[in-house]
């Protein structure tokens, strides 16, 4: 009898054994999954992360995806662009490409045309009047042409008079800024522009 009962403490301790270990087991697998699901890199939270593109079986959706990532990509490449060209032309104007490209956003204009028609007027202006800070080889008359103290100043005054005088009155390609900004030239400016732009829409310089 006693045998017996020594037999079913030992098959009742094994078991208890049993049970605590599947227990512990579980804790640790809760626990690890809420860890994880806290941190902010984990793959739970990238799968509920409405941002993170994690494949998908529809050929449309990976389309769209793309083009919205190259337009991002697009936009942040064009101050960099700027400034290569600029620092490729060992232009002045290099310190400046973020002014360059920011004034060309708010007044609605491509980033190119400044550079372009600086490196047309004045090689970006390492052949401007000396101390004008005036890369453009506008405001001229009879005294002499508009001056400035420094290339800032000059480079938001420039864009603002592009929008004023030219893009609000739909004067917005290179032929026909020419007929009002050079109208004795012969085409060769507006060649020279077009080939600036295209050199910087390119990257090919």
């Amino acid at each position: 009898m006693r045998i017996v009962i020594q037999k079913q403490l030992r098959k009742i301790k094994r078991l208890f054994l049993a049970s605590a270990f599947l227990g512990l087991a579980l804790v640790v697998s809760f626990g690890e999954i809420y860890f994880l699901s806290n941190k902010k890199d984990s793959p739970i939270n990238a799968l509920a992360n409405d941002n993170v593109i994690v494949g998908s079986d529809n050929k449309d959706s990976e389309k769209n995806d793309f083009v919205v990532n190259s337009d991002v990509v697009g936009a942040d490449a064009r101050p960099m662009l700027i400034k290569n060209y600029l620092e490729r032309y060992d232009s002045p104007l290099a310190p400046y490409s973020d002014l360059i490209f920011q004034v060309s956003n708010d007044y609605g204009f491509d980033y190119y045309w400044i550079v372009a028609i600086a490196q047309q007027e004045s090689n970006l202006c390492k052949k401007a009047p000396e101390g004008s800070h005036n890369c453009w080889g506008y405001g001229i008359h009879k005294k002499g042409s508009l001056g400035f103290d420094n290339y800032e100043l000059a480079i938001r005054s420039y864009a603002e008079y592009l929008k004023r005088e030219y893009f609000d009155k739909g004067l917005n390609t290179p032929e026909l800024i020419m007929k009002k900004y050079c109208p004795s030239s012969n085409g060769s400016w507006a060649a020279g522009v077009n080939q600036f732009i295209n050199e910087m829409k390119t990257g090919d310089f």
